[in-house]
């Protein structure tokens, strides 16, 4: 892929979903602890659980049973989980504070954006009309190409969708493989601190921007796509 231009203003703005966007963390919380309630387990605390919802049943899994995928029981885990999770999608999960405003303030730049996630199509799909994204201009899940992320497959799909270059585009996500996909991509990445983040600080992910809120994100697009102008009216 090329190497993003970082003086180029972007045409749109892609996001991860989950940690990104939207706080989806109560609700996967409450659905993996519903599965070891199942199990006669006591519930694994919330603080261990939220680190790890941006890599979804997997990340899960791991810290409520200390199962990895091939290890055995995990793909019963994991069928179990997805079924609870999918029976209560909407239920204490919200955007987050600020993203309706900077979504709103990308649009009056007229700027693009869309949601690029490893959620499958199955949770993605009706969590984007009930949580208030549907005027995404794309939503890329996780099933939706041959690969998912860190592959730069559904970001290039993504661009393809919105008429777009790679190049045009800038990826915000809230896990190191959001960062590894929108490199090798081509796009400008943006980690997103206010999110999940995982184990690996996001400091460390050599991320073209940190930034703590989606308001940051959207004062520094405004400064690039009012930098761009005014030297396109030079």
């Amino acid at each position: 892929m090329t190497e993003p231009n970082r003086l180029q203003a972007p045409r749109a703005i892609l996001f991860d979903l989950d940690g990104t966007l939207a706080d989806t963390a109560p609700d996967l919380a409450a659905a993996m602890n519903l599965l070891r309630a199942e199990a006669g387990l006591a519930p694994t605390p919330y603080e261990l659980l939220r680190p790890v919802a941006s890599a979804g049943a997997r990340g899960m899994i791991d810290v409520a049973f200390g199962k990895k995928p091939g290890d055995d029981g995990y793909e019963g885990l994991r069928t179990s989980f997805l079924d609870n999770y999918a029976a209560a999608l909407m239920v204490r999960s919200s955007l987050f504070p600020g993203t309706n405003e900077m979504l709103n303030g990308l649009a009056q730049l007229g700027l693009a954006w869309g949601v690029v996630t490893n959620k499958l199509a199955r949770f993605t799909d009706p969590l984007i009309g009930l949580i208030g994204l549907q005027q995404a201009g794309c939503v890329i899940s996780g099933d939706t190409t041959a690969h998912a992320k860190p592959h730069p497959a559904p970001l290039v799909e993504a661009a393809r969708r919105l008429q777009l270059t790679p190049s045009q585009c800038w990826y915000a996500g809230d896990d190191l493989r959001d960062i590894e996909a929108g490199r090798a991509a081509g796009m400008v990445t943006v980690a997103c601190a206010w999110g999940y983040c995982g184990p690996v600080a996001p400091q460390n992910w050599s991320a073209d921007y940190l930034l703590d809120t989606p308001l940051a994100l959207l004062t520094v697009v405004r400064k690039v796509v009012f930098d761009a102008r005014q030297a396109e009216m030079a």
